[in-house]
């Protein structure tokens, strides 16, 4: 029995929908962890603004903002050393995903450099995330850890969010008020904190002991995993104490970002801080 040949599938069918010496785009350069593939990024919002300039380590580009907006920046005495185009809010929408609420403003800037284990050796307590991948979690945990004075934030290079509006609009400014710290391998990272001088404690719902009734060092870091798979078998491996957060309901685990805060909170309390 003979096909008709109308019936046959075409190239393009059978090739995904391409052309015949369709080569497609080129593919983009590789992207260091943590930067956005090309140029500068943009961030939006009073505090997150507001933050971006006081830090000296943000090198910053540009200014758009309302009328308004700039005049609420210049009564909190933000000094402002970019130029600064005036623009209209519908404008400024367009530069941003769409429910974004910039509030008027938005800082052209750089990403913050490269921080890494070299710079927490003068720290006390240190939270360290284990492939938390959601941007929203990691920015509330970063504001967390500096209203309870964590000396840094350290996430792993792949399977994080990288530094985009997004993630410092949810830390509301914190991002460029704490370290934030991006490394390869995060048990590798543990063992070095060790030589170091740090006690390592994962947190796990299944752990030995309360948090409240583990051994803490004059200097610790806390180890929070995904909300799906927790702290991975390596990692917990790699820390001196795996503890859990005694939940008296019938829930027995928390969100990462309410977990981090808790934690914080008994590590202050045990290490006198």
């Amino acid at each position: 029995m003979t096909q008709d040949p109308s019936s046959k599938p075409s190239f393009a069918k059978r090739a995904g929908g391409k052309k015949p010496g369709y080569k497609g785009k080129p593919k983009p350069p590789p992207r260091r962890p943590g930067l956005p593939p090309e140029g500068p990024i943009l961030l939006y919002g009073l505090h997150t603004v507001e933050a971006a300039f006081a830090n000296s380590d943000r090198k910053r580009k540009k200014l758009f903002a309302t009328d308004n907006a700039l005049k609420r920046l210049e009564e909190r005495g933000v000094k402002i050393d970019v130029p600064v185009e005036s623009a209209m809010p519908r404008a400024l929408d367009r530069m941003v995903t769409k429910d974004a609420v910039h509030q008027g403003m938005i800082l052209e800037a750089d990403p913050l450099p490269a921080y890494g284990p070299e710079h927490l050796k003068k720290g006390r307590l240190i939270l360290a995330l284990d492939q938390v991948t959601d941007p929203h979690n990691v920015g509330a945990i970063l504001r967390s850890a500096v209203a309870l004075s964590a000396d840094a934030v350290v996430t792993t290079e792949r399977h994080a969010p990288e530094e985009g509006p997004v993630l410092a609009k949810s830390a509301s400014g914190a991002l460029d008020m704490i370290k934030h710290v991006r490394v390869k391998n995060m048990a590798k990272f543990i063992a070095e904190m060790r030589e170091n001088g740090y006690t390592s404690i994962a947190l796990d719902s299944d752990g030995p002991e309360s948090l409240e009734n583990t051994m803490f060092g004059e200097r610790t870091v806390l180890v929070l995993g995904s909300e799906g798979k927790g702290v991975r078998h390596g990692v917990r491996e790699a820390c001196d104490h795996l503890a859990r957060l005694d939940m008296p309901g019938e829930i027995r685990s928390l969100n990462v970002s309410n977990a981090a805060v808790l934690s914080l909170y008994v590590a202050r309390q045990k290490m006198g801080l």
